[in-house]
């Protein structure tokens, strides 16, 4: 794979090379640096002066001519106007043809500023990352504080630029009011949700959008996918290929990715009393609800690996082996053994092909339908989570048949043996195995899928920026690129092929979003998986009251994502949004804690609620962030950075499952403080984390 200066210089529009960032020069730069605090004839502190006012005059350089580009449109537009205004007494279809079109050549050419600049962020981005690993992350923290708030700030134009707005509006109400409207008066202003006539204003609006972060809801949503995408932005003349896109096969994988949620939460309600049934106590319900995710730990590196080469028959492979887990789980009844009940759940994390589901949407679903299907892919997991338990308060029934027994403990199992067999003989009739011949032609695509085409969701400077060094390549002067203290040129952007490699590859930033998503789900799985143990010890709630209560927290997923999505994320920074929830979620825990006799039921459905909300919007921020400051090379292979998230999450789950059953030891009556304590010290302590490397989310 090329080095990232090389491929930086490819993407460049040549008329306007000059005018680009000289990252090669920086990185020189850099290297020099390095040697001459290795000597002694330089220190630190004159080395970040340095560095600092060369980078002020790459950025100046960059905005001067963004400016004068913004001008020479701005002119063109004018023109354009008089000539529109010339044409209204006596309207000329061919002068309005051509005038149309002129619009619509200064909005191409927006266009190319819009990616001229993208280049130029990512660029920037990734020279500060650069210099960080070389000097300890103090860099970016500096220059960020000193330059990104200043009222004369120039880094804040590359990503954040005032007069795009005005150029686009321009050019899309003429563009609108050259449109035959039949005599209409309406303008865009009248009916803004109309569709645009142009797809070159959509293409520049997604641009914008991209380098402001500005976001809506389904960008928001699909965001907790965390389907990374390649560093640099698609050229513009690139069109995605639609060869390999097959809609049924796309909504199998989302139904997948929905019965697996169901079969994960469907059986939270009355795991206490399926354990009670068969002699155990009520608090292994935590192991029963937790199997399923040790299990899984293991089955999304071997889904992970095994989508490189197929996706029919891992899903095929999935659904078998959840269709018998589910059978175990209900004969476990009637076998009267709590072996074969966590044998039958430990099948079911087995059958985890969230993997696959994930790399599905990333491989084989084009640019223009993937932000929608990774939405998708968030709203099947959410539904699944609500419906798992509301199915559980429906099954309240009692019968046998010849010896097997059907009741509220076995019915979940039964019900999803029955799913999962009506699922598979659907994927088999209906499901397309997509063609591979384009990724054997492309090495970033046999690496990985999500080193896809970067016109998307989560493009251009959403990006991870290399932390390791660049290819083993001579520039133009004879130099290499990279040097001895890097690690192997040859392996530089190597997919990682290991666990071990890939941790190797996780900075700071990334290490505590990590964390933060690990407390986050600790939390939730808390909260999900003891509730019906501390409801029935302190409310005396039936079956049916906590599957009403845990099915009405996971219908606030999707309400909670349109609000922050259109709302809130484009009123604060991501990083401002991650430390406001991470308090939230801090502030319900504290709150669920059992202090004060009596323990009402407003204090616990508040508190809960309040926790499940916040963890929500930081599940989105947070894996936002991450995909951010994360490496690219973990954008690719089996290890990639949406395996090492879900291993983070899922070990999470373990630990809180098996901290319920621990403390069950202690007696229902402590239960719940016990349980809550860790979340509380995992929390404060990713609060404390988060300020630590604040400044590293820029």
């Amino acid at each position: 794979m090329v080095a990232f200066g090389k491929k930086l210089k490819e993407r460049q529009i040549q008329e306007w090379q000059g005018y680009y960032i000289n990252y090669k020069l920086m990185k020189k730069k850099v290297r020099q640096y390095a040697q001459q605090i290795d000597v002694g004839t330089q220190d630190r502190r004159q080395v970040l002066k340095d560095f600092s006012r060369m980078l002020d005059n790459q950025i100046e350089k960059i905005v001067l001519f963004l400016l004068e580009q913004q001008g020479l449109l701005a002119s063109r537009i004018a023109k354009l106007d008089e000539q529109h205004d010339a044409l209204l007494p006596q309207p000329n279809i061919s002068q309005i043809y051509e005038l149309r079109e002129a619009y619509k050549a200064v909005g191409q050419d927006l266009l190319k500023l819009l990616f001229f600049v993208e280049i130029n962020a990512v660029g920037l981005r990734k020279i500060l990352k650069k210099f960080d690993k070389r000097f300890g992350y103090r860099f970016t923290n500096y220059y960020v504080k000193t330059r990104a708030n200043h009222p004369y700030s120039q880094l804040q134009q590359v990503f954040k630029h005032v007069g795009i707005g005005a150029v686009v509006g321009a050019i899309s109400r003429n563009l609108h009011e050259l449109q035959d409207r039949q005599g209409s008066y309406l303008s865009i202003y009248d009916h803004p949700a109309l569709p645009l006539q142009d797809p070159v204003i959509d293409s520049i609006n997604a641009a914008v959008d991209r380098l402001t972060h500005s976001t809506n809801f389904l960008n928001f949503l699909a965001q907790h996918a965390l389907i990374m995408q390649d560093e640099l932005p698609a050229p513009i003349e690139e069109r995605v290929d639609d060869k390999k896109y097959h809609f049924m096969s796309l909504l199998l994988n989302l139904a997948n990715t929905f019965l697996y949620m169901v079969n994960t939460y469907i059986v939270v309600p009355t795991a206490d009393d399926y354990s009670l049934s068969l002699g155990a106590a009520a608090t292994v319900c935590g192991v029963v609800i937790g199997a399923m995710a040790v299990a899984q730990v293991f089955s999304s590196v071997y889904f992970s690996a095994w989508s490189n080469k197929s996706y029919f028959k891992p899903l095929i492979f999935s659904s078998i082996v959840l269709f018998v887990g589910n059978i175990l789980y209900a004969l476990a009844y009637d076998l009267n053994s709590i072996a074969v009940l966590l044998i039958g759940r430990l099948f079911c994390g087995l059958g985890s092909a969230r993997a696959v589901n994930r790399r599905y949407i990333s491989d084989c679903v084009p640019l223009k339908y993937r932000m929608q299907a990774s939405a998708g892919f968030v709203s099947a997991s959410a539904l699944g989570m609500a419906c798992g338990p509301a199915l559980a308060g429906f099954l309240q029934t009692n019968f046998k048949i010849y010896k097997l027994t059907f009741n509220e403990d076995t019915l979940p199992g039964w019900v999803m043996a029955v799913a999962w067999l009506v699922y598979l003989i659907w994927l088999c009739i209906s499901f397309k195995e997509p063609s591979r011949e384009i990724e054997e032609n492309s090495i970033p695509q046999e690496s990985n899928a999500e080193a896809v085409e970067n016109d998307s969701l989560e493009s251009g400077l959403k990006q991870p920026l290399l932390t390791s060094s660049e290819d083993n390549q001579q520039d133009e002067d004879g130099e290499q690129e990279c040097d001895e203290s890097e690690e192997a040129c040859e392996d530089s952007h190597r997919a990682a092929t290991s666990i071990r490699s890939a941790y190797r590859l996780l900075t700071p930033s990334v290490k505590v979003q990590l964390l933060i998503y690990f407390m986050l789900k600790y939390a939730m799985e808390i909260l999900l998986s003891e509730s019906s143990v501390i409801t029935t010890y302190y409310f005396q709630w039936s079956t049916s009251t906590v599957a009403i209560f845990l099915a009405c927290l996971g219908l606030t997923v999707l309400p909670v994502n349109i609000v922050v999505g259109s709302y809130i994320s484009n009123m604060f920074e991501d990083r401002q949004i991650l430390v406001a929830s991470e308090i939230m979620v801090c502030i319900g825990v504290l709150l669920s804690f059992h202090i004060f006799s009596p323990y009402t039921v407003p204090q616990y459905v508040c508190s809960g609620l309040i926790l499940f909300v916040s963890a929500e919007v930081l599940e989105g921020v947070n894996l936002a962030l991450l995909s951010r400051v994360m490496s690219s090379r973990l954008s690719r292979g089996t290890y990639n950075g949406g395996l090492l998230s879900t291993e983070a999450g899922t070990i999470a789950r373990v630990i809180a499952d098996g901290t319920i059953t621990l403390a069950g030891y202690l007696g229902d009556s402590r239960l719940l403080n016990v349980t809550l304590l860790p979340s509380l010290l995992i929390c404060i302590s990713s609060i404390i984390a988060t300020c630590c490397t604040y400044n590293s989310l820029y």
